[in-house]
């Protein structure tokens, strides 16, 4: 059932270039923009394949001078200004990121700044400064290597701090929207089953809670519903690289666009609430506390729900997600929420997705994390969990 929220927008979006072997046109598109070039990207892995290379080469013919930027983990708002005081003396004309998205994030933020010369701690959320962005932005290209994030299709990029002081904030504004997507199936190609497993689960659980959002509309209905079919055809195949990886990596690079652009439309949930903290307290991956919270957490707005809004459409939209991804008929919709549920937990076995004490945490911290997961994602999590609600979630992946 569609949820047919009569006030929505539509907010902006890059073009899109999606489909196998699409990498190709990327010194193309790059050259729309200008011939001076600032390339983001990971430390290692797609610099040591073949299409790396190529690239090079042709940006060469087309007589494209770039200056390189290497992320190897979450970035900071020490990297993106760093990035910025080096590079703005070199007149970039277009910014390119090529990576997971911790990379794109950086490439989008230091896109943002290049041309006002500002810090983004003046824009930050939360903890900057509150000053307005005022733009312009450089021309931004994303193009993803990972399936998880869909940092591709948003307009903000997640800047983090790490310690006891620490906070995963956004640096959010439409300016900071890359003009181009390029979405290359096929780049996939080269992640590990670690990451496949960590992304894939960070994309599958912003779909589903955008499904559940209470800023869903019509628009983020078809495209959260095909993105999660679309990750349950071809997840598992590319998780085992199967002969079906090939088909499997298509589909898996569509669910992650797809809830890229719903996340920025509709928001999301509980999970997202807790993994800003839970990323800026621990050295926890992103797509890691994703999958490791969403079977609990899943499980818990279903109970509060039951218990204190059993009208809540959510519920009935939680069933259908059920149906939907197990393929079983339930006989009633307690019966398919409680398949949801089954199936998450058992994805999260599946995929050996570590517990939070792996990286740190304990008992201890439960409280300061729950008193500062009350960000712009919880606000749209179906139900207002309370504050031992969210403690429980917690607990049960320590």
């Amino acid at each position: 059932m569609l949820h047919f929220n009569p006030n929505f927008q539509v907010a902006r979006l890059p073009a899109i270039e999606f489909g196998r072997g699409r990498i190709t046109r990327l010194p193309e598109i790059i050259d729309r923009y200008g011939k001076r070039a600032l390339l983001v990207t990971g430390r290692h892995s797609f610099q040591s394949t073949p299409t790396w290379f190529q690239l090079n080469k042709a940006l060469h013919e087309r007589g494209i001078a770039w200056r390189p930027v290497m992320v190897d983990d979450e970035p900071s708002p020490e990297l993106v200004d760093e990035a910025v005081e080096e590079h703005r003396k070199h007149d970039i004309e277009v910014v390119v990121g090529i990576g997971g998205g911790s990379v794109l994030d950086a490439a989008k933020a230091i896109a943002g700044l290049l041309r006002t010369g500002t810090s983004v701690m003046d824009h930050l959320e939360g903890v900057g400064r509150g000053l307005p962005y005022p733009g312009p932005a450089v021309p931004f290209i994303a193009v993803p290597t990972t399936a998880g994030t869909g940092s591709e299709a948003t307009k903000n990029a997640v800047l983090s701090r790490r310690g006891p002081d620490g906070f995963k904030k956004s640096f959010r504004d439409e300016k900071l929207v890359a003009r181009v997507a390029l979405v290359d199936p096929e780049l996939l190609a080269t992640c590990t089953q670690g990451l496949i497993a960590a992304n894939g689960m960070d994309a599958f659980t912003q779909l589903l809670e955008s499904w559940v959002s209470l800023g869903a509309s019509p628009f983020t209905d078809a495209l959260a519903s095909s993105g999660m079919q679309a990750f349950r055809d071809g997840f598992w195949d590319v998780w085992e690289n199967n002969e079906n990886a090939p088909a499997g990596r298509t589909r898996l690079a569509w669910a992650s666009l797809a809830s890229g652009i719903t996340l920025a439309q509709c928001g999301l949930g509980s999970v997202h609430g807790l993994a800003s903290p839970l990323g800026a307290y621990f050295p926890i991956p992103h797509g890691v506390v994703c999958g490791t919270l969403v079977a609990e957490a899943t499980r818990m707005n279903i109970r509060a729900m039951r218990e204190r809004e059993p009208d809540n459409i959510a519920l009935q939209r939680y069933a259908e997600a059920g149906i939907m991804l197990t393929g079983t008929l339930y006989r009633s919709e307690a019966k398919a929420q409680d398949g949801l549920v089954s199936l998450l937990r058992e994805w999260t076995e599946r995929l050996q997705l570590p517990r939070l004490s792996y990286f740190g945490m304990t008992d201890a911290d439960i409280p300061r994390v729950v008193a500062n997961s009350r960000g712009g994602s919880m606000q749209t999590n179906p139900i207002a969990l309370s504050d031992d609600e969210l403690a429980e979630v917690l607990r049960a992946r320590l």
